[in-house]
């Protein structure tokens, strides 16, 4: 039942992926559909619960980080208002509240996720790095989108989305987890093709 609501989760994340690709590549630009985000909230909702069964403090941390930037990212779309109240706040309080349920009882968060038997705590660590890099994605994607006033897809972002990737891939393998390897694994084609598109975009606007 776990690894069903991790896999759902990626499917969610593997099908906002295929969107914006074939968008991008039919625009010949890189987009940032609206969709995107709508897929990435849902997969990250999912994921978290997944993250916290598994008493996988890395997964915990990366969805954190980038949770409510995909809720700003909805909201400059223009998506946000269009939700029900009861709906948005769910979508605001599930992490806060999550977060006081751990602070509550800190001992025994501490010992199911960081003091973890099944998972030594550098690899903890190692894991905990790489989903803070692959999520420093969105942070550095919220940035230059504040900066222009629009949600947008750069191609620092794609970079970044490599690099954590493989060392998400190298944790899921350490941890035999197949929802990490396979959903990470599958996006890797995708940043690289965005990141040609970037670059024949960049190269195009010089003519």
């Amino acid at each position: 039942m776990i690894y069903i609501i991790g896999f759902l989760a990626q499917i969610f994340f593997a099908a906002r992926t295929i969107l914006q690709w074939i968008l991008s590549e039919r625009a010949k630009k890189v987009l940032s559909p609206s969709m995107y985000w709508i897929l990435s909230i849902l997969g990250s909702y999912l994921f978290f619960i997944y993250g916290w069964l598994r008493d996988d403090f890395a997964i915990l941390l990366g969805q954190l980080i980038s949770y409510y930037i995909y809720l700003w990212n909805l909201n400059e779309k223009g998506l946000w208002n269009k939700l029900h109240n009861i709906f948005k706040l769910l979508l605001i309080v599930t992490p806060i509240l999550a977060i006081a349920f751990a602070i509550n009882d800190a001992h025994l968060f501490i010992q199911n996720f960081l003091q973890n038997e099944k998972i030594p705590l550098w690899l903890i660590i190692f894991g905990s790095l790489g989903q803070i890099i692959f999520t420093l994605r969105f942070v550095y994607q919220w940035f230059y989108s504040m900066k222009r006033k629009e949600s947008l897809l750069p191609l620092g972002f794609w970079i970044i989305s490599l690099v954590g990737s493989a060392a998400i891939i190298s944790y899921g393998l350490m941890r035999l987890d197949p929802v990490l390897i396979l959903g990470q694994s599958f996006g890797f084609i995708a940043y690289i093709r965005n990141i040609v598109i970037h670059r024949k975009e960049y190269k195009n606007s010089e003519i």
